[in-house]
């Protein structure tokens, strides 16, 4: 059974690890927040329900549609000036905190997953289970979508991106029936892409736990929607904005995100933060966070048997080094 917020007859999706990401996230006091993938507002609702009157929530999204449902579902927030909305990428939060006239902020969530909103609507394409175009796009403000992908690159292209996000061990033969098969008809919709990926499958590979198609399906997203680099470009300049003592929480579903995330944090929490190789100490030798998950935090068992897609959920957190 799927993890969801039943409001009336509309389905929204339940964070993955909300408790435990909430109480690391306010562990600390604040007033101003930032949820960079408000999704439906998830995290953003509990935040602003622990906070005090005088506290605020910047959220972010690129999909349109995930800021209408929380611009709905939380509209008393907004109403009262708690909850302020924009369709933007997560890692162009500095022009949006300038735009509102916030140097810093006490904290930062985001959830790097794909909703059950997006999944649910055959027409986005992020699903392998439903027909419909094959499209992908997390804004739909872009030009681009995932048919336009497999329809151009090159079959040496497909299969390093297949091989890459996605360690699909078929990578190679699953490109080359996709160029073979776009010489004889355009491959608009997931169901065409589903069936040239089970086409040239063996036997057993249909048969497993894991959809054939969701390893090329996670590829093209990510490759797609730049998601591996607006996650560094996040982490790039995320501390100049955290105040001392600030709380940074993240949940990755996938190997190569938590990679990211857990290999800057280690560099963040190091003594010496100094690029390898000079000769002297730049940084005086200060770590720049503490590490508030030494190892990261999984789901539940009763939360994977509620929500089997929470079960590859990694949620890591530092807070900003207090200086002095």
């Amino acid at each position: 059974m799927k993890d969801q917020i039943y409001e009336g007859q509309r389905v929204y999706h339940r964070p993955v690890l909300l408790k435990e990401t909430i109480d690391i996230l306010l562990s600390r006091e604040g007033t101003v927040f930032l949820d960079g993938t408000v999704g439906s507002g998830g995290y953003t609702q509990a935040i602003l329900e622990r906070l005090s009157p005088k506290g605020v929530v910047i959220g972010l999204d690129k999909d349109d549609a995930a800021i209408e449902r929380t611009q709905s579902r939380l509209k008393h927030f907004v109403a009262s000036g708690q909850l302020k909305l924009y369709q933007e990428s997560f890692d162009r939060f500095p022009a949006v905190l300038h735009r509102e006239g916030i140097d810093q902020i006490d904290g930062a969530v985001l959830d790097l997953g794909v909703s059950i909103e997006q999944l649910m609507e055959a027409g986005r394409g992020f699903s392998f289970l439903l027909n419909g175009p094959l499209d992908m796009r997390m804004d739909r403000r872009m030009k681009k979508t995932a048919s336009d992908l497999v329809m151009e690159l090159s079959e040496r292209e497909l299969a390093e991106i297949f091989l890459r996000y996605g360690e699909e061990r078929y990578a190679r033969r699953i490109a080359s029936a996709i160029v073979k098969a776009r010489k004889s008809r355009p491959i608009k919709t997931t169901g065409d892409l589903v069936n040239i990926i089970l086409s040239v499958l063996p036997e057993k590979e249909k048969r497993s736990r894991i959809h054939p198609a969701t390893r090329v399906f996670q590829s093209l997203r990510i490759t797609l929607n730049k998601e591996l680099e607006a996650l560094s470009n996040f982490l790039d300049v995320a501390l100049d904005y955290i105040r001392p003592g600030g709380v940074l929480c993240i949940v990755s579903f996938h190997s190569l995100e938590d990679r990211i995330v857990k290999e800057r944090f280690k560099g963040w929490a190091r003594s010496c933060s100094c690029p390898p190789g000079t000769l002297f100490c730049q940084c005086e030798g200060k770590p720049k966070v503490v590490m508030l998950t030494r190892k990261a935090i999984k789901p539940s068992e009763d939360e994977i048997k509620r929500n089997p897609r929470a079960r590859s959920a990694k949620l890591r957190a530092v807070a900003r080094w207090v200086l002095g």
